[in-house]
């Protein structure tokens, strides 16, 4: 968080995009299996919130020298705003009906994806940009 009085017209950044990274390792064997849900279940979820304008972009990242307990993907999504209470759940609304799922359904699916993966954690990082 800058200083409040850092904000003013002196401040060289300017606050940018939010960059919602979460942090994956991959359990033994599990590899392909989670390469292919990314490559397709995933992806497919990205683009249709690209295509309503919820995200700018998304990409999955390798941590190549990854160190002990360390990740061993990032997933990246790229928004340029958060949403208000309201409209999240409004987009929770039209992503289910997009889905042609319940909540109770992606959550045991998510739950499924446990033998392959484990959540690591999640950034929420925003951007400053230089002026």
């Amino acid at each position: 968080m800058l200083p409040l009085q850092a904000r003013a017209g002196d401040w060289p950044m300017t606050q940018g995009d939010f960059w919602d990274v979460t942090g994956v390792t991959l359990k033994g064997g599990g590899a392909m299996a989670y390469a292919n849900f990314l490559a397709s279940a995933w992806k497919a979820d990205q683009e249709y919130a690209k295509s309503k304008g919820w995200i700018k972009s998304y990409m999955v990242m390798s941590n190549v020298h990854a160190r002990k307990g360390e990740p061993d993907l990032y997933l990246v999504v790229v928004s340029e705003r958060l949403p208000s209470g309201p409209e999240a759940e409004k987009r929770s609304d039209e992503y289910l009906a997009w889905k042609k799922k319940t909540n109770a359904q992606l959550q045991k699916e998510s739950g499924d994806r446990a033998e392959v993966r484990e959540i690591q954690g999640n950034l929420l990082l925003q951007e400053l940009r230089f002026k």
